[in-house]
């Protein structure tokens, strides 16, 4: 299946995306899924053994289903060179450092692999669109995100940007769905509705996100997400793409002496 559409010279924009796309069948959605999982694995697998390290950013509207791609995502992987980072509103310490100080924190060591649901790119999002950030401090963080980026480049880190969009219906659709089963009421509060109203003012916020931190070595991946089992095929295929490209996927080697010294322990049924 081709992945979203991603242009690398001035971005995506918003009305690029297809939301009419998806996949029919369960039946081919579980065995693409399945495929991407066991794919996923050797890569991180490699990434461990290799000491490398990658860096995921996933970004998206209320109820676009971040979290399902993220779970479908870690759950086939070894959870000791994995983590995940659902960011919210930052504590009352990190209030008082650069607003990037808590993403240095949580970047991944050699050999592993750091999820982040939701970014520092709230600084040009939530923080503008709330005005929590005065226009100088978010206009100047195009720059900052820009720069941060290209250290962690510079420095082997693989980085995948994914945005996730939906329509406006399918995201009311889907918070009438979250009040009606309980085990998904905890996911919706009144701020959800508050930031549906101010949608224009967030979709302009994100084609300028796009516009000014699509670059050609860590462009943003826009990602059709009215269809979930489509976004969750979608985001693994790149995030697969991305990471394993150029990366030596074959397992090491068994050295000769341990090979020898469980044949040995087998022969002596011990």
């Amino acid at each position: 299946m081709p992945a979203a559409r991603s242009r690398r010279s001035s971005g995506p924009r918003l009305a690029d995306a297809d939301l009419a796309r998806r996949i029919e069948r369960k039946a081919a959605y579980e065995r693409r899924l399945k495929a991407l999982q066991v794919e996923l694995l050797s890569i991180q697998q490699a990434y461990r053994t290799q000491a490398r390290r990658a860096v995921m950013v996933f970004e998206g509207w209320d109820a676009a289903g971040k979290g399902g791609v993220i779970r479908r995502l870690a759950e086939p992987l070894d959870p000791r060179s994995i983590k995940v980072w659902p960011i919210a509103a930052p504590r009352a310490d990190e209030h008082e450092r650069h607003y990037l100080y808590r993403f240095w924190m949580r970047l991944p060591e050699r050999g592993e692999i750091a999820v982040f649901d939701r970014s520092w790119y709230g600084r040009v999002l939530v923080e503008r669109v709330e005005k929590i950030a005065a226009p100088p401090a978010w206009r100047r963080a195009y720059r900052e995100i820009n720069e941060f980026e290209r250290l962690l480049l510079d420095d082997g880190v693989r980085l995948v940007k994914l945005f996730l969009h939906l329509s406006a219906a399918e995201q009311l659709k889907r918070f009438r769905e979250r009040i009606e089963v309980p085990h998904k009421r905890w996911k919706i509060g009144a701020a959800d509705l508050r930031n549906r109203s101010l949608r224009p003012a967030y979709a302009k916020a994100i084609d300028e996100m796009f516009a000014k931190t699509s670059t050609a070595r860590a462009p943003w991946h826009l990602i059709p997400a009215d269809s979930k089992w489509f976004a969750r095929i979608a985001c693994l295929e790149i995030i697969a793409r991305e990471l394993g490209a150029g990366v030596d996927l074959e397992p090491p080697p068994v050295p000769a002496a341990l090979r020898q010294a469980i044949e040995r322990a087998e022969k002596n049924g011990r």
